[in-house]
C-alpha cells in the first residue's frame, strides 16, 4: 500500500520539497528498487534503472549528463496544483507562457529550458512523448496530472540522439506512478486580499491482480481558478510609460480621437493645437487632443491571473502474460477552459465624414459643424466643398463590452505496447502512441472593420454615433459587433521499438556488463489552424486576424546506444557511453540528418565522480514555422523616426537617419513628432510561415563533479558547467530588432535589411495598419548559453523531538544556476549585432534572465510533522540597452520566502497548510504627482520595461503578482 512517510522521503537524496540533481543515490530502503522503462518501482529483483537521457537499463543511477529531479513532495509542500508553478522555480528554467499571460496569452503553460525557447525543450511522460496543442508543437503543462507525479527529471543539453527532434535545450520527463489502493485529495487556496480563489479535488484507484501480474490505475481531477484583474492590484492599476515614468495608455479613447487628413486650413479649429489631432471632450463637441490627459487607461480591465477550469481523466494498466510478454496501456483525456480578458476593442479606420448626415442625425453640435465646414471649404482639388472631410478615427468601443477570449481544449492520448525478456540478457519494448488536441477559440467583443467604417461614413444601411463617450446605442453596436472564432487541430503519432540488454556477462573488470540499446521510431505530426471568415479575411478589430494554416510531415529514425563501464578491484571506476540516431524527414529541406552524443565518467575514489558529455542535436521546423498563414500582431517597439518624446525617448533624427525617415515616407515636418509618427507603444506587423526552412542544430557540452565526502555523511555536492550553442536557428526577429537593423545599422532604404519597411507608412509617416511590415522566419540566428549549475544537499538526524518519537531530522537543499552568458545573434550575416541577455531584460531580451537564480528548502521532520521553508532568489537585472531610454533601467534583486506545515494525522490522512510569499513581496505601487508622473521611479522595485505595459507593468510570469497566498490540502489513502 502506498503510505505517505515523510521520514523516508526526506531521508534520501530526493528530499521532500527538494529539487535534486543526480547522481541520485537510492533512498534508504530494506530492499533494492527496480525502476522499469515506465518509471514504476517494485521491491525486490535486480536493481535495473532507466535514467532519463538514456534508453539503457542500468544498475546505478549515475550518468555523464547532469539530471535534476523534482520530487513529488515539492508540489505538495509548495501548495501548487499546476505543474508550471513548480517547474518555473527551477534555476534552469526561464518562465514561458503561464497563468499570468493575458496579452499575449493562449490559456496554456509552456516550459522554456535555459531561455532557448519552448520549441527547443522536449517534454516526455514516462519516457514517451506527450501531446502538443498547436501548430508550434508545444506541450501544455496543464494536461499533465500533477497529483500522480512521482518525479520530474530535467536533463541539460541536447538529447536528440536518444529521443529525436526538439531536444536542443534539454529534456523534461514527467514520471507518473501507479496507485495501489484508493487516494482522494483536495486543495484550496486564496490570496491575502481575498481573491484568486482556486480549488482542486482529485481521486485515483488502483490495484494489482492475478498475484501481481497485472496492475490497473484510474484517476480523475477537477480544478477551478478564479480571475484577478489588474485593477485589483495597485501596482498594475495604471498603464505606465514614458520618460519620466508617468500614467499613459492608449491613443484610442472611448470619446473618439480624430486626425484630420485633408489639406484644408486648420487655423482656429480644434485640430490646430496638436498635430491635426482633436477629441470629442463632450458628446458632439470637438476640442484639442491632449497627451497624456486623453490617453485611455486600459490596464484595470485586463486579467492579471487568468481563470481556469480543468477536467482530467485517465488511467494506465499492465498485465504480464509471461516473462517474455507484458502488455501495457496509458489513456489520458483533458478538458481545459481558460479565459483571457482585454480592454474593449480599439478600432482605427481611415475614412471620411459626411457633414450633412452628421448634422441631420444630431451627432455633432454647431461649433463642430462650423469647424468641419471650414476645413471642407479650404481644401483644394476634387475634395473642395464636397461636404466631406478625410479623417483617421481612433475609438475604444466600450459600449461593445470587453474582449473575452475563451480557449477550450479537448485533448486525448492513448499508448498501447508490449515488452518483455527475449533472453536473460535481452529485452524489448514496442509501443504505438496517438494523441489529438482540438482547441475551440471563441472571441467576444470584436468588430467588423468594414461594417464599422460604412456605419460611420454613412455608406451603410445604418449610421452610428461615435462622436463622444457612451454615444453608441445597443442597436448601433449590433451593426458592427461580431463574434469571431477559430480552432486548432493537432495530432501526433509515434510507433517505436527498442531492443536493450547486455553482451551476456561480458564486463570489464569488476563493473557491470557492457550494455546497449538500439531501435527504430516513426513519427507523424500534423496541425491545422482554422479561422472563421472574419479572422481569415482580416476584417476584424479586437483580436488579431490570421490566415488558415495546415501542414504535416513524418520522420523515420534508427538509433543506438552503448554503455561501457570499467571498474578495478580497488574501486576505481571509469565509464564511457555513446549514442547516435539517423533521422529521415519527409521534408525536402531537412531530409536525412545525424545526431550523436558521447560521454565519460571517472570515479577515482567513492567520494568523487568526474563527468562530461558532448551532444549534437537537431530540431526540424514545426508546422507553424513552415506553413503558418499570415497573421497580424502588435509587438512593442520604438520607431526611430518618432524622435524626442516618442515611445523610446530617442533623440530627434539627424543625418543619415533623418534622410532614411524621409525616404521611407515620413513627412519632414512630422519627423520627431511622436504623437503623429508613433502614438502607441505597439506597432502593427504581419507574421507568417516559410516552407523553405531547414533544421536547427545544437552542440552542447557539460562538465561536472560530484562530491560525497565520506567524512560528512549525508552531504552531496554537484557542480556542472554547461555550454549550448544553437546554429541555423529559426527566428522571426522582433520588430524592435528589425527597426534597429534598418534604421540604425543599414540606414539605406535599398539595403535588404530595410526591405520589410518599404511602402508601410501612411501619409502622416506612421506605420500603417492596412499595409504593415512583414516579418517571416528564417534559419539566420544563433543562440548560445553557458553557466554553472550547483547543488548542495545535506540531511542529518537531530537528537531532539517534540513529538516524543526519538530523533527528528533536518534537511537542507540548495539548487542554483549561474548564467554566464545567454546571447542571441539575430542574423549571423552581421556578426557585430549580439544581444547579450544574461542579467538583462527588455524589448530585445524579453523576460528577465537573472545571472543568479536559486531555490532552496529547509525541512525539519519530527515524527508525523514536517515544517518546511523555501527560499527563492533572482539576482538584479538591467535594461538590455546601454542608453538611459527605457524608463526603468534596473530591477532589483528579488527574494521570496514560503512556509509549509504538513502533518500525518493518521496512517491514512495527511493534512498540509502553508503560505507562499510570506512577506508579501510585490511590485512597488507607483506614487503619482499632480501631472501623473511617477515620483518614486528610483525605487520602482520589479517594475519592468513599460513597452510591455500590457503585462501588468512587470513580468508576471517571473515575479509574483498575487502577494501573500494561503493554501490548505488534505490527502486520504486507504
Amino acid at each position: 500500500m502506498n503510505r505517505f512517510s515523510k521520514g523516508n522521503l526526506l531521508a534520501g537524496t530526493i528530499m521532500a520539497g527538494a529539487m535534486v540533481a543526480t547522481p541520485a543515490y537510492a533512498q534508504d530502503q530494506e530492499e533494492p528498487v527496480t525502476v522499469g522503462t515506465d518509471g514504476s518501482a517494485d521491491a525486490g529483483g535486480e536493481n535495473l534503472i532507466t535514467v532519463t537521457g538514456s534508453r539503457i537499463q542500468r544498475r546505478n543511477v549515475e550518468t555523464a549528463a547532469p539530471v535534476a529531479v523534482v520530487d513529488s513532495e515539492e508540489f505538495a509542500l509548495s501548495g501548487t496544483v499546476n505543474v508550471e508553478n513548480v517547474i518555473n522555480t527551477l534555476p534552469q528554467v526561464v518562465p514561458g507562457t503561464t497563468s499570468f499571460s493575458n496579452n499575449p496569452g493562449n490559456g496554456t503553460a509552456s516550459l522554456n529550458l535555459r531561455g532557448l525557447g519552448a520549441t527547443r525543450t522536449m517534454l516526455l511522460v514516462n519516457g514517451r512523448r506527450w501531446m502538443f496543442y498547436d501548430t508550434n508543437q508545444i506541450t501544455d503543462l496543464n494536461t499533465i496530472p500533477q497529483f500522480l507525479l512521482e518525479s520530474v527529471d530535467v536533463v541539460t543539453g541536447g538529447a536528440s540522439a536518444v529521443y529525436g527532434s526538439d531536444a536542443l535545450a534539454g529534456v523534461v520527463n514527467f514520471r507518473l506512478r501507479e496507485v495501489d489502493g484508493v487516494e482522494i485529495g483536495g486543495q484550496y487556496g486564496l490570496t491575502e486580499r481575498g481573491d484568486g480563489r482556486r480549488y482542486q479535488i482529485h481521486g485515483a484507484i488502483g490495484s494489482s491482480f492475478d498475484d501481481g501480474r497485472g496492475n490497473v490505475t484510474v484517476f480523475g481531477e477537477y480544478f477551478n481558478r478564479d480571475e484577478i484583474f489588474q485593477g485589483d492590484r495597485t501596482f498594475s492599476n495604471f498603464a505606465l510609460g514614458g520618460s519620466p515614468l508617468q500614467q499613459l495608455g492608449s491613443s484610442l479613447p472611448p470619446e473618439t480621437r480624430l486626425r484630420y487628413d485633408g489639406d484644408g486650413d486648420v487655423t482656429g479649429t480644434s485640430f490646430e493645437a496638436n498635430s491635426d489631432l482633436a477629441i470629442f471632450g463632450t458628446p458632439g463637441s470637438l476640442r484639442a487632443y491632449e497627451t497624456p490627459r486623453d490617453l485611455y487607461n486600459y490596464a484595470p480591465v485586463n486579467y492579471l491571473q487568468l481563470p481556469q477550469e480543468r477536467y482530467l481523466l485517465g488511467g494506465n494498466a499492465s498485465y504480464e502474460v509471461s516473462d517474455a510478454l507484458e502488455f501495457y496501456t496509458e489513456v489520458a483525456y483533458t478538458n481545459n477552459r481558460v479565459d483571457a480578458e482585454l480592454a474593449p476593442t480599439p478600432i482605427l479606420v481611415n475614412t471620411f465624414l459626411d457633414i450633412d448626415s452628421l448634422v441631420a442625425n444630431g451627432f455633432i453640435d454647431a461649433g463642430t459643424e462650423a469647424e468641419l465646414r471650414q476645413l471642407d471649404a479650404s481644401e483644394t482639388g476634387a475634395d473642395a466643398n464636397n461636404g466631406t472631410v478625410d479623417v483617421q478615427i481612433r475609438r475604444r468601443l466600450e459600449e461593445a463590452g470587453g474582449r473575452r477570449n475563451l480557449d477550450e481544449r479537448n485533448a486525448f492520448r492513448i499508448v498501447t505496447g508490449a515488452r518483455g525478456d527475449i533472453t536473460d540478457y535481452l529485452q524489448y519494448d514496442a509501443y504505438y502512441m496517438y494523441s489529438r488536441t482540438r482547441n475551440a477559440n471563441i472571441q467576444q467583443g470584436n468588430a467588423s472593420v468594414s461594417r464599422f467604417t460604412a456605419a460611420v461614413n454613412g455608406t451603410g444601411d445604418t449610421q452610428i454615433n461615435i462622436f463622444g463617450a457612451g454615444t453608441l446605442t445597443p442597436d448601433m453596436v449590433d451593426v458592427f459587433r461580431i463574434q469571431a472564432q477559430n480552432g486548432d487541430i493537432s495530432t501526433l503519432e509515434v510507433a517505436s521499438g527498442v531492443l536493450s540488454g547486455t553482451f551476456g556477462d561480458f564486463a570489464l573488470g569488476e563493473a557491470e556488463p557492457v550494455a546497449f540499446a538500439f531501435g527504430t521510431e516513426y513519427r507523424a505530426v500534423s496541425s491545422r489552424f482554422i479561422p472563421d471568415e472574419f479572422l481569415a479575411s482580416g476584417d476584424v478589430a479586437g483580436f488579431n486576424a490570421g490566415e488558415p494554416t495546415e501542414g504535416a510531415y513524418d520522420v523515420t529514425e534508427f538509433f543506438g546506444e552503448v554503455n561501457i563501464p570499467f571498474e578495478t578491484e580497488s574501486g576505481i571506476r571509469f565509464e564511457l557511453n555513446g549514442a547516435a540516431r539517423y533521422s529521415d524527414y519527409s521534408l525536402d529541406t531537412v531530409g536525412g540528418v545525424w545526431t550523436y552524443a558521447g560521454g565519460a565518467q571517472f570515479q577515482p575514489i567513492p567520494d568523487i565522480t568526474l563527468r562530461g558529455q558532448y551532444q549534437r542535436a537537431v530540431r526540424a521546423p514545426n508546422v507553424g514555422e513552415l506553413f503558418q498563414g499570415t497573421a497580424i500582431g502588435f509587438p512593442g517597439a520604438n520607431d526611430p523616426c518618432a524622435g524626442d518624446g516618442g515611445a523610446g525617448n530617442a533623440p530627434t533624427p539627424t543625418g543619415a537617419l533623418l534622410a532614411l525617415c524621409q525616404a521611407n515616407g515620413v513627412p519632414a515636418g512630422n519627423i520627431g513628432n511622436n504623437a503623429v509618427v508613433q502614438p502607441d507603444g505597439q506597432i502593427a506587423a504581419l507574421f507568417g510561415g516559410n516552407p523553405n526552412l531547414g533544421e536547427e542544430t545544437s552542440d552542447s557540452y557539460t562538465f561536472g563533479v560530484v562530491l560525497q565526502p565520506s567524512f560528512i555523511p549525508g552531504l552531496t555536492i554537484t557542480a556542472d558547467y554547461f555550454d549550448i550553442v544553437v546554429k541555423d536557428a529559426i527566428t522571426t526577429i522582433s520588430l524592435e530588432q528589425a527597426l534597429d537593423l534598418c534604421y540604425n545599422q543599414a540606414q539605406d532604404l535599398n539595403d535588404p535589411r530595410c526591405a520589410t519597411f518599404v511602402g508601410t507608412r501612411d501619409a502622416q509617416g506612421a506605420f500603417s495598419r492596412d499595409n504593415p511590415p512583414v516579418l517571416g522566419g528564417a534559419n539566420i540566428a544563433e543562440f548560445s548559453t553557458s553557466g554553472i549549475d550547483l547543488q548542495v544537499n545535506y540531511g542529518t538526524s537531530v537528537p531532539f523531538s517534540l513529538t516524543g518519537d526519538g530523533d527528528s531530522r533536518f534537511d537542507v537543499l540548495f539548487l542554483g544556476t549561474w548564467t554566464e552568458s545567454n546571447d542571441t545573434r539575430p542574423d549571423v550575416s552581421d556578426p557585430t549585432i549580439v544581444d547579450q541577455c544574461a542579467g538583462r531584460f527588455g524589448l530585445t531580451c524579453d523576460d528577465p534572465q537573472a545571472s543568479f537564480k536559486w531555490t532552496s528548502r529547509f525541512s525539519w521532520t519530527d515524527g508525523p510533522m514536517t515544517l518546511s521553508t523555501r527560499w527563492r532568489h533572482l539576482s538584479a537585472v538591467n535594461d538590455d540597452t546601454d542608453a538611459d531610454d527605457n524608463f526603468v533601467e534596473r530591477i532589483d534583486a528579488y527574494d521570496l520566502i514560503d512556509l509549509t506545515l504538513s502533518f500525518d494525522a493518521s496512517e491514512n490522512l495527511t493534512v498540509s497548510a502553508g503560505v507562499n510569499n510570506l512577506f508579501d513581496t510585490l511590485p512597488s505601487t507607483p506614487i503619482f504627482d499632480a501631472n501623473g508622473q511617477v515620483i518614486n521611479e528610483t525605487n520602482t522595485l520589479l517594475l519592468g520595461d513599460f513597452n510591455n505595459a500590457e503585462q501588468s507593468n512587470t513580468y508576471p510570469s517571473t515575479y509574483d503578482v498575487l502577494g501573500r497566498d494561503f493554501f490548505v490540502s488534505a490527502q486520504f489513502r486507504f
